[in-house]
Protein backbone atom coordinates (compact mmCIF):
# COMPACT_ATOMS: atom_id res chain seq x y z
CA UNK A 1 0.00 0.00 0.00
CA UNK A 2 1.40 3.38 -0.77
CA UNK A 3 0.58 5.33 2.00
CA UNK A 4 -0.92 8.84 1.95
CA UNK A 5 2.13 10.13 4.62
CA UNK A 6 4.93 8.41 5.67
CA UNK A 7 6.62 10.30 8.45
CA UNK A 8 8.97 7.74 10.18
CA UNK A 9 10.88 8.24 6.21
CA UNK A 10 11.43 11.65 6.99
CA UNK A 11 12.61 10.97 10.95
CA UNK A 12 14.77 7.92 9.34
CA UNK A 13 16.84 9.82 7.24
CA UNK A 14 17.79 12.86 9.66
CA UNK A 15 17.47 10.24 12.65
CA UNK A 16 21.22 10.89 14.03
CA UNK A 17 20.82 14.54 13.89
CA UNK A 18 17.12 14.47 15.65
CA UNK A 19 18.48 12.30 18.39
CA UNK A 20 21.02 14.43 19.19
CA UNK A 21 19.17 16.99 19.46
CA UNK A 22 16.28 15.69 21.70
CA UNK A 23 19.30 14.45 24.28
CA UNK A 24 20.91 17.53 24.11
CA UNK A 25 17.59 19.69 24.72
CA UNK A 26 16.82 17.11 27.48
CA UNK A 27 20.39 18.03 29.10
CA UNK A 28 19.35 21.48 29.16
CA UNK A 29 16.27 20.67 30.84
CA UNK A 30 14.83 24.19 29.17
CA UNK A 31 11.43 22.21 28.08
CA UNK A 32 9.35 25.29 27.36
CA UNK A 33 10.64 27.87 25.29
CA UNK A 34 14.45 28.74 26.14
CA UNK A 35 17.25 28.53 23.35
CA UNK A 36 16.59 25.97 21.28
CA UNK A 37 13.16 27.84 20.78
CA UNK A 38 14.77 31.02 20.03
CA UNK A 39 17.18 29.66 17.72
CA UNK A 40 14.23 28.45 16.01
CA UNK A 41 12.44 31.23 15.70
CA UNK A 42 15.62 33.30 14.49
CA UNK A 43 15.87 31.19 11.80
CA UNK A 44 12.38 30.71 10.65
CA UNK A 45 12.08 34.50 10.74
CA UNK A 46 14.96 34.55 8.06
CA UNK A 47 13.13 31.83 6.06
CA UNK A 48 9.99 33.99 5.90
CA UNK A 49 11.38 37.18 5.50
CA UNK A 50 10.56 38.39 8.39
CA UNK A 51 11.30 40.87 11.05
CA UNK A 52 9.67 38.62 14.31
CA UNK A 53 8.78 35.05 14.74
CA UNK A 54 6.81 33.76 18.09
CA UNK A 55 6.42 30.04 18.56
CA UNK A 56 3.74 28.77 20.01
CA UNK A 57 1.71 25.34 20.72
CA UNK A 58 -0.36 24.96 18.18
CA UNK A 59 -1.28 26.63 14.72
CA UNK A 60 -4.53 27.73 16.19
CA UNK A 61 -2.64 29.54 19.33
CA UNK A 62 -1.05 30.91 16.77
CA UNK A 63 -4.40 32.11 14.73
CA UNK A 64 -5.91 33.40 18.14
CA UNK A 65 -2.73 35.51 19.00
CA UNK A 66 -2.51 36.78 16.24
CA UNK A 67 -5.93 38.00 15.99
CA UNK A 68 -6.02 39.17 19.56
CA UNK A 69 -2.86 41.43 19.06
CA UNK A 70 -4.59 43.12 15.96
CA UNK A 71 -7.53 43.74 18.72
CA UNK A 72 -10.22 41.90 17.32
CA UNK A 73 -12.60 41.23 19.61
CA UNK A 74 -16.32 40.90 20.35
CA UNK A 75 -18.41 42.45 18.06
CA UNK A 76 -16.14 42.47 15.17
CA UNK A 77 -15.88 40.66 11.80
CA UNK A 78 -13.30 38.77 10.21
CA UNK A 79 -13.58 37.58 6.66
CA UNK A 80 -12.12 34.25 5.91
CA UNK A 81 -13.05 31.55 3.49
CA UNK A 82 -15.81 28.41 4.13
CA UNK A 83 -13.53 26.08 2.39
CA UNK A 84 -10.37 25.50 4.98
CA UNK A 85 -9.75 23.49 8.11
CA UNK A 86 -12.06 24.19 11.17
CA UNK A 87 -9.40 25.81 12.90
CA UNK A 88 -9.25 28.87 11.04
CA UNK A 89 -12.76 29.39 12.06
CA UNK A 90 -13.07 28.72 15.55
CA UNK A 91 -9.84 31.11 16.14
CA UNK A 92 -11.53 33.69 15.05
CA UNK A 93 -14.83 32.54 17.35
CA UNK A 94 -12.33 32.12 19.91
CA UNK A 95 -12.22 36.07 19.72
CA UNK A 96 -15.90 36.75 20.44
CA UNK A 97 -15.67 38.10 16.91
CA UNK A 98 -18.13 37.09 13.70
CA UNK A 99 -16.62 35.00 10.83
CA UNK A 100 -17.70 36.05 7.55
CA UNK A 101 -17.73 33.93 4.84
CA UNK A 102 -16.54 34.69 1.51
CA UNK A 103 -16.29 32.06 -1.55
CA UNK A 104 -13.63 30.53 -3.14
CA UNK A 105 -11.83 30.83 -6.16
CA UNK A 106 -12.35 27.37 -8.37
CA UNK A 107 -9.44 27.64 -9.76
CA UNK A 108 -7.26 28.09 -6.80
CA UNK A 109 -9.22 27.11 -3.90
CA UNK A 110 -8.47 30.20 -2.30
CA UNK A 111 -10.77 32.96 -0.98
CA UNK A 112 -11.89 34.98 -4.31
CA UNK A 113 -10.61 38.56 -4.17
CA UNK A 114 -13.51 40.16 -6.08
CA UNK A 115 -16.13 39.20 -3.81
CA UNK A 116 -14.45 40.18 -0.70
CA UNK A 117 -14.99 44.16 -0.64
CA UNK A 118 -18.95 43.26 -0.72
CA UNK A 119 -18.28 41.27 2.58
CA UNK A 120 -17.21 44.57 4.15
CA UNK A 121 -19.17 46.11 6.76
CA UNK A 122 -18.57 48.22 9.61
CA UNK A 123 -17.77 45.83 11.60
CA UNK A 124 -15.41 44.17 9.70
CA UNK A 125 -11.60 44.12 10.97
CA UNK A 126 -9.43 42.18 9.45
CA UNK A 127 -9.16 39.85 6.34
CA UNK A 128 -7.75 36.35 6.74
CA UNK A 129 -7.02 34.70 3.46
CA UNK A 130 -5.47 31.26 3.45
CA UNK A 131 -3.06 29.51 1.89
CA UNK A 132 -4.82 26.44 0.66
CA UNK A 133 -2.75 22.95 0.44
CA UNK A 134 0.17 25.49 -0.43
CA UNK A 135 -1.67 27.42 -2.53
CA UNK A 136 -0.75 31.23 -1.71
CA UNK A 137 -3.86 33.30 -2.00
CA UNK A 138 -4.45 36.21 -4.44
CA UNK A 139 -2.54 38.74 -2.35
CA UNK A 140 -2.29 41.72 -4.37
CA UNK A 141 -5.91 42.87 -4.35
CA UNK A 142 -6.29 41.84 -0.69
CA UNK A 143 -3.68 43.87 0.42
CA UNK A 144 -5.34 46.76 -2.06
CA UNK A 145 -8.58 45.89 -0.39
CA UNK A 146 -7.04 45.74 3.30
CA UNK A 147 -5.54 49.34 2.80
CA UNK A 148 -8.31 51.11 1.40
CA UNK A 149 -10.55 49.92 3.97
CA UNK A 150 -7.87 50.42 6.85
CA UNK A 151 -8.09 46.37 7.30
CA UNK A 152 -5.57 44.08 9.12
CA UNK A 153 -4.68 41.01 6.83
CA UNK A 154 -3.68 38.22 8.55
CA UNK A 155 -1.83 34.99 6.57
CA UNK A 156 -3.55 31.65 7.39
CA UNK A 157 -0.07 29.68 6.11
CA UNK A 158 -0.68 26.57 8.02
CA UNK A 159 -0.49 24.71 5.37
CA UNK A 160 2.29 26.75 3.19
CA UNK A 161 5.64 27.30 4.53
CA UNK A 162 8.06 28.40 1.93
CA UNK A 163 5.36 29.19 -0.48
CA UNK A 164 5.82 32.66 -2.21
CA UNK A 165 3.57 35.20 -4.11
CA UNK A 166 5.27 37.43 -6.50
CA UNK A 167 8.72 36.43 -4.85
CA UNK A 168 7.49 36.85 -1.10
CA UNK A 169 7.32 34.28 1.47
CA UNK A 170 3.74 33.97 2.21
CA UNK A 171 3.90 35.10 6.03
CA UNK A 172 5.24 38.13 5.47
CA UNK A 173 2.97 39.62 3.01
CA UNK A 174 0.21 41.00 5.46
CA UNK A 175 0.37 42.35 8.94
CA UNK A 176 0.92 39.06 10.75
CA UNK A 177 1.21 34.96 9.31
CA UNK A 178 0.37 32.09 11.00
CA UNK A 179 2.27 28.58 10.70
CA UNK A 180 1.51 25.30 12.06
CA UNK A 181 4.13 22.48 12.65
CA UNK A 182 1.75 19.87 13.34
CA UNK A 183 3.41 16.73 12.40
CA UNK A 184 2.48 16.11 9.09
CA UNK A 185 2.77 20.10 7.83
CA UNK A 186 5.72 20.66 5.35
CA UNK A 187 7.76 21.61 8.34
CA UNK A 188 6.50 19.50 11.19
CA UNK A 189 7.29 19.30 14.29
CA UNK A 190 7.24 15.84 16.97
CA UNK A 191 4.04 17.02 18.38
CA UNK A 192 2.20 20.37 18.34
CA UNK A 193 3.59 23.64 17.24
CA UNK A 194 2.74 26.70 15.66
CA UNK A 195 4.33 30.34 15.24
CA UNK A 196 3.54 34.02 14.19
CA UNK A 197 5.27 36.14 12.08
CA UNK A 198 5.04 39.71 11.61
CA UNK A 199 7.17 42.72 10.47
CA UNK A 200 5.30 45.12 13.32
CA UNK A 201 7.38 45.26 16.63
CA UNK A 202 4.42 46.16 18.62
CA UNK A 203 1.91 42.94 17.27
CA UNK A 204 5.62 40.90 18.09
CA UNK A 205 5.57 42.50 21.87
CA UNK A 206 1.85 41.53 22.47
CA UNK A 207 2.23 37.97 21.03
CA UNK A 208 5.39 36.89 23.15
CA UNK A 209 3.44 38.25 26.03
CA UNK A 210 -0.06 36.75 25.39
CA UNK A 211 1.68 33.45 24.69
CA UNK A 212 3.37 33.45 28.10
CA UNK A 213 0.22 34.44 30.83
CA UNK A 214 0.33 38.44 29.23
CA UNK A 215 3.59 38.73 31.14
CA UNK A 216 7.25 40.16 30.31
CA UNK A 217 8.29 39.55 33.70
CA UNK A 218 7.60 36.31 35.46
CA UNK A 219 4.49 37.09 38.05
CA UNK A 220 3.89 40.12 36.45
CA UNK A 221 0.94 40.04 34.53
CA UNK A 222 -0.30 43.06 32.03
CA UNK A 223 -2.42 41.29 29.76
CA UNK A 224 -5.23 38.36 30.15
CA UNK A 225 -2.62 36.01 28.82
CA UNK A 226 -2.54 32.50 27.74
CA UNK A 227 0.08 29.14 28.53
CA UNK A 228 0.48 29.11 24.85
CA UNK A 229 4.52 28.74 24.75
CA UNK A 230 6.39 26.52 22.46
CA UNK A 231 7.88 23.11 23.96
CA UNK A 232 11.59 23.00 23.97
CA UNK A 233 11.97 19.51 22.13
CA UNK A 234 10.01 21.48 19.24
CA UNK A 235 11.99 24.30 19.19
CA UNK A 236 15.27 21.86 18.84
CA UNK A 237 13.13 19.41 16.04
CA UNK A 238 12.35 22.25 14.30
CA UNK A 239 15.83 24.12 14.51
CA UNK A 240 17.22 20.73 12.88
CA UNK A 241 14.61 20.51 10.05
CA UNK A 242 15.36 23.79 9.12
CA UNK A 243 18.22 22.55 7.00
CA UNK A 244 16.00 20.28 4.78
CA UNK A 245 12.79 22.77 4.34
CA UNK A 246 13.78 23.53 0.72
CA UNK A 247 15.14 20.17 -0.14
CA UNK A 248 11.88 18.65 0.79
CA UNK A 249 10.24 21.44 -0.50
CA UNK A 250 11.38 20.50 -3.68
CA UNK A 251 11.00 17.42 -3.88
CA UNK A 252 7.27 17.59 -3.17
CA UNK A 253 6.99 19.79 -5.84
CA UNK A 254 8.98 17.20 -8.65
CA UNK A 255 6.65 14.74 -6.92
CA UNK A 256 3.99 17.54 -8.31
CA UNK A 257 5.15 17.89 -11.58
CA UNK A 258 5.16 13.99 -12.11
CA UNK A 259 1.72 14.71 -11.82
CA UNK A 260 1.01 16.90 -13.53
CA UNK A 261 2.93 15.29 -16.51
CA UNK A 262 0.59 12.62 -16.46
CA UNK A 263 -2.58 12.53 -14.84
CA UNK A 264 -4.56 15.30 -17.13
CA UNK A 265 -4.07 13.02 -20.35
CA UNK A 266 -6.38 10.80 -18.25
CA UNK A 267 -9.14 13.44 -17.46
CA UNK A 268 -8.05 14.23 -14.04
CA UNK A 269 -8.26 17.08 -12.68
CA UNK A 270 -4.88 18.55 -10.82
CA UNK A 271 -3.58 21.58 -8.51
CA UNK A 272 -3.89 24.76 -11.05
CA UNK A 273 -0.07 25.88 -11.57
CA UNK A 274 -0.67 29.99 -11.47
CA UNK A 275 2.12 33.04 -12.99
CA UNK A 276 3.95 34.69 -9.47
CA UNK A 277 3.13 31.57 -6.81
CA UNK A 278 5.11 29.18 -5.97
CA UNK A 279 3.03 26.25 -4.62
CA UNK A 280 4.70 24.12 -1.74
CA UNK A 281 1.84 21.17 -1.97
CA UNK A 282 1.44 20.49 1.51
CA UNK A 283 -1.52 18.21 -0.38
CA UNK A 284 -1.87 17.16 -3.91
CA UNK A 285 -5.47 17.16 -4.39
CA UNK A 286 -7.39 16.23 -7.70
CA UNK A 287 -10.88 17.20 -8.25
CA UNK A 288 -13.19 14.22 -9.05
CA UNK A 289 -17.28 13.97 -9.22
CA UNK A 290 -17.52 9.78 -8.47
CA UNK A 291 -14.56 11.05 -5.39
CA UNK A 292 -16.20 8.01 -3.24
CA UNK A 293 -15.76 5.88 -5.77
CA UNK A 294 -12.57 6.57 -7.35
CA UNK A 295 -11.10 6.94 -3.47
CA UNK A 296 -12.43 3.12 -2.79
CA UNK A 297 -10.72 1.99 -6.40
CA UNK A 298 -7.53 3.40 -5.31
CA UNK A 299 -7.59 1.87 -1.81
CA UNK A 300 -8.02 -1.42 -3.69
CA UNK A 301 -5.52 -1.10 -6.09
CA UNK A 302 -2.97 -0.07 -2.84
CA UNK A 303 -2.85 3.37 -2.96
CA UNK A 304 -4.28 5.29 0.22
CA UNK A 305 -5.85 8.59 -0.10
CA UNK A 306 -7.02 11.61 1.98
CA UNK A 307 -9.79 14.02 1.76
CA UNK A 308 -9.40 17.80 2.88
CA UNK A 309 -11.97 19.04 3.35
CA UNK A 310 -15.31 16.80 3.16
CA UNK A 311 -17.59 19.89 4.45
CA UNK A 312 -17.10 22.92 4.29
CA UNK A 313 -17.15 25.01 7.60
CA UNK A 314 -20.62 27.22 6.91
CA UNK A 315 -22.54 24.08 6.57
CA UNK A 316 -20.58 22.73 9.82
CA UNK A 317 -22.85 21.96 12.76
CA UNK A 318 -20.42 23.54 15.14
CA UNK A 319 -21.46 26.95 12.67
CA UNK A 320 -24.94 26.53 12.64
CA UNK A 321 -25.63 29.58 14.54
CA UNK A 322 -23.92 31.78 11.68
CA UNK A 323 -27.52 30.55 9.34
CA UNK A 324 -26.07 29.22 6.20
CA UNK A 325 -27.02 27.02 4.28
CA UNK A 326 -26.06 24.79 1.57
CA UNK A 327 -26.24 26.71 -2.23
CA UNK A 328 -24.27 29.85 -0.51
CA UNK A 329 -21.28 29.18 -1.44
CA UNK A 330 -20.93 26.96 -4.19
CA UNK A 331 -17.87 26.94 -5.40
CA UNK A 332 -16.52 25.86 -1.63
CA UNK A 333 -19.26 23.26 -1.69
CA UNK A 334 -18.45 21.42 -5.20
CA UNK A 335 -14.89 21.50 -3.99
CA UNK A 336 -15.44 19.86 -0.81
CA UNK A 337 -17.95 17.20 -2.79
CA UNK A 338 -14.73 16.99 -5.03
CA UNK A 339 -11.36 16.86 -4.05
CA UNK A 340 -8.97 13.84 -3.43
CA UNK A 341 -5.56 14.25 -2.03
CA UNK A 342 -3.24 12.21 -3.64
CA UNK A 343 0.32 10.42 -1.20
CA UNK A 344 2.33 13.64 -1.76
CA UNK A 345 5.68 13.56 0.82
CA UNK A 346 9.34 14.45 0.08
CA UNK A 347 10.20 10.53 0.82
CA UNK A 348 7.69 9.35 -1.89
CA UNK A 349 9.70 6.80 -4.17
CA UNK A 350 9.64 7.07 -8.05
CA UNK A 351 8.38 3.56 -7.48
CA UNK A 352 5.16 4.51 -4.97
CA UNK A 353 4.45 7.57 -7.55
CA UNK A 354 4.38 5.35 -10.40
CA UNK A 355 2.09 2.94 -8.41
CA UNK A 356 -0.70 5.70 -8.08
CA UNK A 357 -0.33 6.83 -11.75
CA UNK A 358 -0.86 3.16 -12.66
CA UNK A 359 -4.08 3.26 -10.65
CA UNK A 360 -5.17 5.97 -11.62
CA UNK A 361 -4.87 5.18 -15.42
CA UNK A 362 -6.88 2.13 -15.18
CA UNK A 363 -10.02 3.84 -13.34
CA UNK A 364 -9.52 6.28 -16.25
Amino acid sequence: MVPFVDLKAQYLSIKAEIDAAVLSLLESTQFVLGKEVAAFEELFAAYTQTSYVMGVNTGTSALHLALLAAGIGRGDEVITTPFTFIATVSAIDYTGATPVFVDIDPVSFTIDPAKIEAAITPRTKAILPVHLYGQPAEMAPIMAIARRHNLVVIEDAAQAHGAEYRGQRVGSIGDLGCFSFYPGKNLGAYGEGGAVTTNNPEFARTIRMLRDWGAERKYYHDLKGYNYRLEGVQGAVLKVKMQYIEAWTEARRAVAARYDAQLPALGIATPAVLPERRHVYHIYAIREARREQLQTFLHDHGVSTGIHYPIPVHLQKAFAELGHKEGDFPHAEAAAREVLSLPMYPELAVEQQDQVIAALKQWS
